[in-house]
């Protein structure tokens, strides 16, 4: 009998154990649904205050170094090659400016760049278009949440059917390299002691000038064919400015201005100037370049490639002066930018410069070269290398609007 109830008891307290197990599970899965209900609450709460601050469309004057990025476009499904887009849509989220579904869809907040700057190339004045929410302080708040290479320097409001990439009538690049660049061919190319003279400015210049006007640069892409209209591209201007000296290497910056340009066109300009200043090749390639038949245009390395500024001249005289909007010129942030390139652009370009020798480099490969006939096995290899460079990014600029 007492083991009868040493049995009873157990199967009791088994039970009790039971009962207070399941309870204790209740009340834990109760809990969880109350903090789940409450953190949607708050969610709601942050979305309903937010929708009561105003929805703008606005513009962002952006600085960056490109080094250590993948280019300016967001790689969706390719996390492994970070963008300098991929930083700037997390910091909109943090900073409260946009909710974090507008993050994965860009569209939902009308985001659109003004130029596609590609692996490795840096802006002083790259311009956004997108809607937030125009909180307090926001550009510090957006500042907070980015790496100090990349900053946002000012902000407008712009129309609301504004589209920095359509509406934009010009960019203006610069390139900056060593002067040994433009020495003769058979000076060493590694000698930091070179110094431009004057009278091999004014040919650089020269030759720089011949690019002003509409000409067929589908020798200066891998993307165009000859008969493709689009290949015609105006430029503005195009010259070189005074050398100066910096870490005892002579370098020098030319600034190039045109409505819109091909992957790799600049790059490709610049290293046929070279080409022809250093005496690989007479003058008259830059006019055959032009014609139809396929030349051999070397490509100058992407190091010291500079989105410099983007122009709204059309846009400024229609909007700019309704009193709604501020044309979009940034006179006030001229300091801000010429900061941000001393702090991170300039030491960027010279330090990779010294250390990696990309435009020695690339010189010693000009000698294989040929100039004086049709380069299609050169222009094909060129082409082959395009899906390569789509899929990391490319090493050029390309803010073809087509």
């Amino acid at each position: 009998m007492a083991e009868g109830l040493r049995v009873a008891a157990a199967s009791q307290a088994k039970r009790l154990k039971s009962s207070s197990t399941n309870s204790e599970e209740i009340e834990k899965q109760e809990e969880n649904g109350h903090q789940a209900k409450r953190f949607k609450r708050d969610q709601e709460d942050v979305e309903d205050q937010n929708k009561k601050l105003p929805k703008r469309k606005i513009v962002l004057l952006m600085a960056y170094s490109g080094k250590g990025y993948h280019g300016m476009q967001r790689n969706v499904g390719s996390p492994q090659f970070k963008t300098i887009e991929d930083d700037l849509v997390s910091a909109l989220v943090q900073a409260g400016c946009i909710p974090e579904n507008h993050g994965e869809d860009m569209k939902k907040m009308s985001f659109q760049r003004c130029a596609r700057t590609d692996k490795g190339v840096s802006a002083a004045g790259q311009i956004v278009s997108l809607k937030v929410w125009l909180t307090d302080s926001i550009l510090e708040k957006i500042n907070n949440h980015l790496p100090s290479d990349i900053r946002i320097l000012g902000l407008k409001r712009v129309t609301g059917g504004f589209n920095s990439k359509t509406k934009c009538d010009a960019r203006t690049y610069s390139y900056m390299l060593p002067t040994f660049a433009f020495a003769q061919k058979d000076l060493d190319p590694q000698d930091e002691t070179y110094r431009l003279s004057q009278e091999r400015l004014e040919k650089v210049n020269r030759l720089l000038a011949c690019y002003k006007g509409t000409h067929n640069f589908h020798n200066f892409t891998s993307q165009k064919g000859a008969k493709d209209p689009s290949a015609n591209r105006y430029i503005m201007e195009m010259f070189c400015e005074e050398p100066f000296v910096r870490e005892g290497m002579e370098f020098a910056v030319i600034k190039v201005k045109g409505q819109s340009f091909m992957m790799h066109q600049i790059r490709k300009m610049i290293g046929l100037v070279i080409a022809v200043v250093k005496g690989y090749t007479a003058e008259s390639i830059m006019e055959r370049s032009w014609g139809e038949e396929k030349v051999d245009v070397p490509k100058a390395p992407g190091l010291g490639l500079v989105l410099e500024r983007v122009h709204f001249e059309k846009y400024n005289k229609r909007f700019g002066n309704d009193g709604l909007h501020e044309p979009l010129e940034w006179v006030e942030e001229e300091e801000k930018i010429a900061a941000f390139k001393e702090e991170h652009i300039y030491p960027t370009i010279i330090n990779t410069e010294q250390e990696e020798k990309s435009m020695v480099n690339w010189m010693n490969t000009l000698s294989i070269h040929d100039f004086s006939s049709t380069a299609t096995g050169a222009q094909a290899n060129d082409g082959s290398s395009k899906n390569n460079n789509e899929l990391d990014g490319s090493d050029g600029c390309d803010d073809d609007s087509d």
